[in-house]
């Protein structure tokens, strides 16, 4: 069973930065596209990053404007999301997200979620 467990969320400052973690379990994570969503406060579930299965290549939402890479370690079966220059609206619950074929940067066609970590942004 396919386990995606997201740390690092928390309280800070705008203009500051934050790195999320998500551990990934009980899947083939080199050969898995992996991403992030965020969902704001009564907002819609949002595309913010995805990374390629062999790393080469990495997409975001066009919100990110470069604030924020994704990176992925297979070794730890790890991904990562760095964000920087963050603003108000990046506040939202940052869920981490799984493709086995593609690129998990849709909805309704991830193949696993996390339960989400919360990340507040205070202006």
């Amino acid at each position: 069973q396919v386990e995606l467990v997201e740390s690092g969320g928390g309280l800070v400052q705008a203009g500051g930065s934050l790195r999320l973690s998500c551990k990934a379990s009980g899947l083939d994570f080199s050969a898995s596209a992996m991403g992030w969503f965020r969902q704001g406060p009564g907002g819609e579930r949002l595309f913010v990053a995805a990374i390629n299965w062999r790393g080469t290549s990495t997409y975001y939402g066009p919100f990110v404007k470069g604030r924020f890479t994704i990176s992925r370690d297979d070794a730890t079966n790890t991904v990562t999301l760095e964000m920087k220059s963050l603003k108000a609206e990046d506040t939202a619950v940052y869920y981490c997200v799984q493709k086995r074929i593609g690129i998990p940067d849709s909805i309704d066609t991830v193949d696993a979620w996390g339960r989400g970590t919360l990340v507040t942004v205070s202006s």
